[in-house]
């Protein structure tokens, strides 16, 4: 928790979680100053003014840097295991993700989508704010039939990204796809105008061929990180870094 996200215009922390870092993590006293942000807006510090075991009172507020800037980056991601989908919550927020699509997948069990976890998403997104210091969250939605996101909503999707570029705005990481990733993205010379608006990725057990050749025929490109078959989080790190470079 690097920066403690408050409600617009609220100069009170009373969140038991930020209560306890402020207090047990951070040791802060009375006259100490807090790096803060209001969610949705800027980012700046405050002065404890007061503290108590309910609350903080904060005075001197001064919110006058604007968050970190996105990647510019939508991701349709297969509903992973609900423990796995916590942590890539709170990574793909962190590392700056526009927006977040998941959608429903042939290896995706039934089960995920009833898990209690999912009512909780908020609060993974909170976390990851902190994390970043940064105040936007990322849009995120849910699309329980594959097929028909895929033929009816992804298409307007991908031109709304797509502009005037020849290549190919959106890729989908695939294990077995005859594009490396390392040929693909060296051929944009790392430009943040010519990197893919749209990074498709499968949960555990990956994509099948069936929704790998869908969304190829509605304008992805596979790609592949080699032979080795490697956990979702670790795919979704590896992939974010080179949006991050440039």
């Amino acid at each position: 928790m690097n920066c403690i996200l408050l409600p617009k215009n609220t100069q009170t922390i009373s969140d038991k979680q930020q209560l306890t870092h402020i207090k047990e993590v951070l040791k802060s006293k009375v006259g100490d100053s807090l790096t803060i942000g209001e969610i949705g807006g800027n980012l700046g510090k405050a002065t404890i003014a007061e503290i108590n075991d309910n609350e903080v009172q904060l005075s001197d507020v001064t919110l006058d840097k604007k968050p970190p800037a996105k990647l510019g980056l939508t991701v349709i991601l297969a509903l992973p295991r609900p423990k796995v989908l916590r942590r890539l919550i709170m990574d793909m927020t962190s590392l700056g993700v526009n927006k977040l699509i998941i959608v429903n997948s042939y290896r995706t069990q039934k089960s995920y989508w009833q898990s209690p976890l999912l009512e909780r998403i908020d609060e993974f997104v909170f976390e990851g704010l902190q994390q970043a210091i940064d105040t936007v969250p990322p849009v995120i939605e849910f699309k329980k039939r594959f097929k028909p996101f895929v033929e009816d909503e992804f298409p307007a999707l991908l031109a709304a990204n797509k502009g005037d570029k020849e290549q190919s705005d959106a890729v989908i990481a695939h294990p077995y796809a005859s594009q490396p990733w390392k040929a693909y993205i060296d051929a944009l010379k790392h430009d943040k105008e010519t990197m893919p608006k749209i990074l498709c990725v499968g949960a555990e057990g990956g994509w099948i061929d069936y929704e790998v050749d869908l969304l190829c025929k509605h304008g992805c490109t596979a790609v592949s990180l080699g032979e080795r078959i490697l956990r979702t989080e670790t795919v979704v790190s590896v992939l974010l870094a080179h949006w991050l470079e440039v």
